[in-house]
């Protein structure tokens, strides 16, 4: 664990980024690029963006806010660590979501086994393996799922999901952004998780069990 992204994490202050300007993807990909060279400023800047939409997710699984964020800094220490292997093709919100999802989902499965409780009915393969390869594939193949449901989206509605739930841009800063009204940014990022919900359950049922896609879907878009 690096002591200097820790020390960065705690020290900078908890302020909200706003988002208007037309260059915010040049400026992320600049900042992803910095990352890959080790500069600490442009890890900062990403947090920033991000952290309170991860921090929400986050906290939608594991309930609790000590817990939420602990596994909110394991996040961004894993960025961290992981910083010269992000691919640049694809969103770091999505990347940062799928992360952070496997962070809880492994927070919840260390309480389950501690305290001996067993969950039937709840929607998850307790026999998952945890090898690192194993782990990695199924990584891979939510993220694969997740871009395949999302580039099915009508195009509007693509851009508004993208800029809530991958950007972290609210609803009145995404309305204002695209010329439209609150309402229908409301109207069609519901839609968005419906239909990404229909597209899992469509074009993926075999492996819903499997890879808790179900629970993934919920996580992103509930």
């Amino acid at each position: 664990m690096n002591w200097v992204v820790l020390v960065h994490l705690k020290a900078k202050p908890d302020k909200k980024v706003h988002v208007h300007a037309n260059d915010d993807l040049e400026k992320e990909l600049s900042d992803i690029l910095a990352l890959a060279a080790g500069d600490v400023e442009a890890f900062t800047r990403l947090y920033q963006r991000y952290h309170r939409v991860i921090h929400s997710n986050i906290l939608k699984l594991v309930r609790s806010p000590e817990a939420s964020a602990e596994v909110l800094q394991d996040v961004f220490v894993t960025l961290w660590q992981h910083r010269d292997r992000i691919d640049t093709d694809r969103s770091l919100g999505g990347w940062l979501f799928v992360v952070s999802y496997n962070q809880a989902l492994n927070r919840l499965r260390h309480e389950v086994k501690n305290s001996l409780v067993f969950i039937d009915t709840y929607p998850i393969d307790w026999s998952e393996t945890s090898s690192d390869a194993t782990e990695q594939e199924h990584f891979e193949f939510k993220m694969h799922v997740l871009d395949q449901a999302v580039s099915e989206l009508p195009k509007r509605k693509r851009e508004v999901f993208r800029m809530c739930r991958f950007e972290g841009i609210s609803k009145e800063d995404v309305a204002e952004k695209l010329g439209l009204s609150r309402r229908t940014v409301e109207n069609y990022l519901k839609d968005a998780n419906r239909m990404i919900k229909e597209y899992v359950w469509e074009k993926h049922p075999e492996c819903i069990g499997k890879l808790s896609l179900t629970l993934l879907s919920l996580y992103f878009i509930s």
